[in-house]
């Protein structure tokens, strides 16, 4: 017996369905996990705490299975190193982007953690565009870098994307963690934030340069 092409177009409406919500639930999960992380704020956290439990539940729900057993969630199980992006933006002058960070008053480049189901080019371009206000195009990568041995502390394990871009324009203000945004020459860099080192930039900076892709 045919089935019936109502039934069919049902059921893949179903499946597709389901896919996009496990999705938002995973980027919900992401994004409480990571307000639990970083507020300092006891009504935030209780808030991020119950979203947490509140998706956990409903993912649950949607895959049948009991998420609090080892799993994706429990990434002490198997742990790998955090990705984060940062990219060196050029204007016609030949100088660099690079932000005030709010916490030390010290300069870095624009960047930031990549978020779940980003791919590393859209993740650097919206963090540009968080962190410094600038519409950006990828030129190339300029590094893929081991961070860890050069945090103090050494906190949580990372590796780097470093990518070359071009500035477009400025579309929006810096947000609250950043004091300002300025344009510096590449080789006469203003104090940098705790958060980076004069070596690992001065690195990055040569190989954006020099045309040079670099690695550990």
């Amino acid at each position: 017996m045919a089935h019936h092409p109502f039934g069919v177009v049902c059921y893949t409406k179903f499946i597709m369905d389901s896919k996009n919500l496990y999705d938002f639930l995973i980027k919900v999960q992401s994004i409480a996990k990571i307000g639990l992380l970083y507020t300092n704020d006891p009504y935030a956290k209780k808030n991020y705490l119950e979203i947490e439990k509140m998706t956990l539940s409903l993912l649950e729900d949607l895959q049948g299975v009991n998420l609090e057993r080892n799993n994706y969630f429990k990434r002490d199980i198997y742990p790998t190193p955090n990705i984060s992006v940062r990219a060196i933006i050029f204007n016609e002058k030949g100088q660099i982007l690079m932000v005030q960070e709010q916490e030390d008053g010290g300069f870095s480049l624009p960047g930031g953690w990549a978020d779940l189901y980003e791919s590393p080019t859209e993740a650097v371009i919206k963090e540009a565009v968080e962190e410094a206000g600038a519409k950006i195009k990828i030129v190339g990568i300029v590094a893929f870098l081991h961070r860890t041995p050069f945090k103090i502390p050494a906190s949580v394990p990372e590796y780097v994307l470093v990518f070359k871009a071009e500035f477009l324009e400025f579309v929006g203000e810096h947000d609250h963690e950043i004091i300002s945004v300025q344009w510096v020459d590449p080789l006469k860099l203003p104090p940098l934030s705790r958060k980076v080192t004069k070596f690992e930039i001065e690195r990055m900076i040569d190989a954006a340069l020099n045309d040079k892709t670099i690695f550990d």
